[in-house]
């Protein structure tokens, strides 16, 4: 691979990184949200949960979106409509209005998740891809590490306001990163066949030192009867609903950790900033996680090492549970649960990019992650009623990791299969 592909993909963990640190904007910005406002835990779920909910629409809609007008355009829209979001997130007066502008974040990063997947694994040349994916997943954690860095000091001399402010900028500042260094995917444009395709096609490969098309692939039989739909036909249909499922269930798991640790760190006594630094090493260990994850996939079955990390997953939330009492021992364990539980986030990604052809790669992609996010909405949701109807931390833990469980279970059934072109 080239300079100039390696580039694009490091453009791509940086919005993913964006990705991380914007979900995680709210989870950071919740302790005084809530003090503010005077929420209750149940109030303070739907919070929580309000981009997760357009992140769903968002993968599902505009996962679509990319595989028909483009990763490169769908991706611009979608850092439009973040920043947008973030900004006017940080000006909310009341529940709705903050709702409102956490549901259009959501989409912009529903859309920006399924479109970065296929783009990152189209760039890639076929023997770096397995890489270049775990390394746009890497992003998300980065994110929230980098950020949470950031948000202890705004939150030590700022509000909640600055977080979503900062997160603003930033996203803001990829647009013109994205427009210079991020072209669109050579299979999507050899795929689609516009007039001038070609043209393109070729100022892409010369930028990335490569050689050159002739003419674009000749149509089949069967290249002109795809569609975005063939997901739901015989030969995928069985995949798709495999692999969405298991990563709804684990989401359920991986987004209690993510979106409820603030504030249950807070309720055991500890400073929104400490609070905030636990967040913090949960990403640590996410990042960790799918580095060793993306390491240890190239010598051993992809899937049967993503059950391994949800199996670690189910196990740590449980141990969460316990919650112990001095920070240093709850950061180290909240560490653990980001490093199998991210680990786990990896391995499906890493499927996805496997699992879906080009043609559908965005759209299966999106579709799997859209409908995940039923469970991530769900997660901050249901923990909140629990919390809310008297239940002890441990029960509540313990019953948010059957997600990670019941997920290795859906993978048991997947059958391994690759696409001809993965």
């Amino acid at each position: 691979m080239s300079v100039g592909q390696w580039l694009a993909v490091l453009v791509t963990v940086g919005l993913n990184a964006i990705d991380g640190f914007d979900v995680l904007s709210i989870s950071f910005a919740s302790p005084g949200i809530a003090k503010d406002w005077g929420l209750a835990k149940d109030t303070l779920g739907w919070v929580l949960s309000m981009e997760l909910v357009g992140m769903g629409i968002g993968s599902v809609l505009l996962g679509g979106v990319a595989d028909k007008i483009g990763r490169r355009p769908t991706i611009l829209g979608c850092l439009v409509a973040m920043a947008a979001g973030m900004f006017g997130a940080s000006m909310a007066g009341g529940v709705p209005t903050l709702l409102a502008w956490r549901l259009l974040t959501g989409l912009g990063i529903g859309g920006m998740l399924a479109s970065i997947n296929a783009a990152v694994a189209e760039l890639s040349s076929r023997r770096w891809r397995s890489l270049a994916v775990s390394m746009m997943v890497i992003g998300y954690p980065v994110g929230g590490v980098i950020g949470g860095t950031v948000v202890q000091r705004l939150l030590g001399t700022g509000t909640w306001h600055d977080v979503f402010i900062f997160g603003g900028w930033v996203t803001a500042a990829f647009i013109p990163i994205v427009w210079w260094l991020l072209p669109e995917s050579v299979a999507f444009l050899d795929r689609r066949r516009k007039p001038g395709a070609l043209e393109v096609i070729n100022r892409i490969l010369t930028r990335f030192k490569l050689e050159s098309m002739a003419a674009l692939t000749p149509d089949t039989a069967e290249s002109v009867q795809r569609s975005v739909m063939d997901i739901f036909k015989p030969g995928l249909i069985v995949t798709t609903l495999l692999i969405t499922l298991g990563y709804f269930l684990h989401v359920i798991s991986f987004y209690f950790i993510i979106k409820w640790v603030p504030k249950l760190v807070v309720d055991m006594g500890f400073a929104p900033r400490a609070a905030a630094g636990v967040l913090t090493w949960a990403n640590v260990g996410g990042a960790t996680g799918v580095v060793i994850f993306g390491l240890i996939a190239t010598r051993i079955s992809l899937k049967a090492l993503t059950i391994v990390a949800l199996l670690g997953s189910s196990a740590m939330v449980i141990w969460f549970g316990r919650g112990p009492p001095d920070l240093t021992s709850l950061s180290g364990t909240v560490a653990i649960a980001g490093l199998f539980t991210n680990a786990a986030i990896g391995g499906y990604y890493m499927l996805f990019a496997k699992l879906f052809p080009t043609h559908v790669r965005a759209t299966g992609t999106g579709f799997a992650v859209g409908m995940g996010r039923g469970g991530a909405v769900l997660a901050p949701v249901i923990a909140g009623y629990l919390l809310q109807a008297g239940l002890g931390l441990q029960a509540v833990a313990t019953m948010m990791a059957m997600g990670s469980l019941l997920s290795a279970a859906a993978l048991l059934a997947l059958k391994d299969r690759g696409t001809g072109d993965a």
